[in-house]
């Protein structure tokens, strides 16, 4: 099972889920404004990826908080926040991309 974290209104977690839709694969989409990423799920992630690649500097909801004027402890900030993360996070097991990455996802479904 493919796995999207993503918001709807974002047109890289659309063309992901049409990516998939298109070529008739089910997936399991997890909404981040309603469902936040567990614990589990960011530890499998990070074991990618660098917490810091996953926090989406420059999106509107970084920009609307002035967060490039804060320290901060990115983990703890993605945790509470949610909407921060670079979307779409897609996960199949133990693979992991984030962004609209269609070569790696053919790669996924050969």
């Amino acid at each position: 099972m493919i796995q999207i974290f993503g918001v709807k209104s974002c047109n890289d977690t659309k063309k992901a889920i049409r990516f998939f839709k298109d070529r008739k694969i089910d997936v399991q989409f997890i909404n981040l404004k309603e469902k936040e990423i567990s614990k589990g799920e960011l530890k499998s992630i990070t074991k990618n990826f660098d917490i810091e690649d996953l926090l989406d500097r420059d999106g509107k909801e970084f920009k609307k908080r002035n967060l490039k004027y804060y320290v901060f402890d990115t983990l703890e900030l993605l945790i509470e926040s949610p909407i921060l993360f670079k979307t779409p996070i897609l996960r199949k097991k133990d693979k992991v991309t984030i962004g609209y990455k269609p070569e790696i996802w053919k790669e996924w479904i050969k």
